[in-house]
């Protein structure tokens, strides 16, 4: 995928589910005219989940996801299927896959009950339907699509489908919605060894592109150009947006009565968890020496001597705390099932991750008696910026 392409995290992700050999890997393949996935008659060919993006008008930009087969066997088999239902968590619809030959068997009627309970939209395609349409359980009629992969047939129909369902877009903003046409931001991006080389991280890109679409204006510096900066502004700018890790010098170099707020505080406000985060801040003052904190991420890199999340932030809370605290951390689509171990999780912004996935780690967090904060907002409230960090979303 080319840097200008849609963010992975913000395309409808579209996971196709099924038993081995129901067809899963033919329907990617036709769906995106690619052989992209291998197709065998030996069950269990795919192992691991399978990704492309790709267009679908009117939906827009969308990933398909090829997962392994749902009546895998044995101990390999057991973690194959484990991670077919892990996507299911993050996928925004879900295609069920059905050899109409052999019909539902209890494993699908037993994911639609949990693709229902999960609220995701979904479709039942009914493949391997070579020769005309194939007699549908009449519970099914209104849900499904008679296909053949091999050939082709009705592989548009199925698109069409695909594409008038409602993933529920929740319709936020990242900045735009804050903004009036040619207002000014200022947006401070440290350029220091954790930066990548020869480019922005994705939430400062995005929020460039939100106050492009706002018809508002941009300025980016570093924290070191922001008093220039703020100095050669001929109006007050409306708001300064500034990396969480420089939050203390941005605070004390924009005046009080510029909003100020941070790319992570802003991308869990878009991701549809801040308040709940918010919610979770007094939960700080509560660590006791030994407690267990998880730190996670949502992307992998390359960890530098500084990093923010297993380097700054657990010094930050030791010495805001004065607590003897344990930090474990993860990243990736890694996220620990049992959260009870843990007296708190520090997530990041999200960016790399779809709003469904973040949202089901937070009432994941909430439903085992775990608070769930955000960067951003730790950062803010152990440098006692937390109310002005967030002023702008209550004007």
């Amino acid at each position: 995928m080319s840097l200008n392409a849609t963010p992975s995290a913000n395309r409808t992700r579209i996971g196709i589910f099924g038993r081995r050999n129901a067809g899963k890997s033919s329907l990617i393949n036709a769906l995106t005219g690619q052989d992209l996935a291998v197709v065998s008659e030996t069950k269990g060919t795919t192992t691991d989940p399978v990704k492309k993006a790709m267009e679908l008008l009117p939906l827009g930009p969308v990933v398909l996801v090829d997962t392994p087969g749902l009546d895998d066997e044995g101990e390999l088999g057991q973690k194959r299927m484990d991670k077919a239902l892990e996507e299911l968590r993050r996928t925004d619809i879900a295609l069920l896959v059905v050899d109409a030959a052999e019909g539902l068997a209890e494993v699908d009627r037993a994911l639609l009950e949990r693709i229902r309970g999960m609220e995701i939209p979904c479709l039942v395609v009914w493949n391997k339907c070579d020769a005309g349409d194939c007699p549908l359980p009449e519970s099914l009629a209104e849900r499904a699509v008679c296909v053949s992969a091999r050939t082709k047939r009705g592989i548009d129909a199925l698109k069409e489908r695909i594409a008038h369902l409602n993933p529920g877009e929740s319709g936020r903003r990242l900045i735009a919605d804050l903004l009036q046409p040619g207002e000014l931001v200022i947006l401070v991006v440290p350029i220091d060894k954790a930066a990548p080389k020869g480019r922005l991280i994705l939430p400062q890109q995005q929020t460039i592109r939100d106050i492009l679409e706002a018809g508002a204006l941009s300025l980016t510096v570093r924290e070191t150009e922001l008093p220039q900066a703020l100095a050669a502004c001929q109006e007050k700018p409306r708001m300064v947006v500034t990396d969480s890790q420089v939050f203390a010098k941005v605070a004390q170099d924009t005046p009080q009565d510029v909003a100020l707020t941070s790319f992570s505080i802003l991308m869990a406000r878009y991701k549809g968890y801040l308040d709940a985060a918010l919610r979770s801040i007094p939960a700080v003052e509560s660590l006791r020496d030994g407690d267990t904190v998880l730190i996670a991420e949502g992307c992998t890199h390359h960890r530098q001597c500084e990093d923010i999340g297993t380097v700054k932030i657990p010094k930050w809370l030791r010495a805001h705390s004065g607590k003897d605290i344990r930090i474990k951390t993860c990243s990736g689509a890694a996220f620990p099932q049992d959260l009870t171990p843990y007296r708190l999780v520090i997530h990041c912004g999200g960016c790399m991750l779809n709003e469904r996935e973040v949202l089901y780690r937070l009432r994941e967090a909430e439903r085992q008696g775990v608070p769930f904060i955000n960067y951003g907002l730790l950062i803010a409230y152990m440098q006692g910026i937390l109310e002005r960090a967030t002023r702008v979303f209550r004007a």
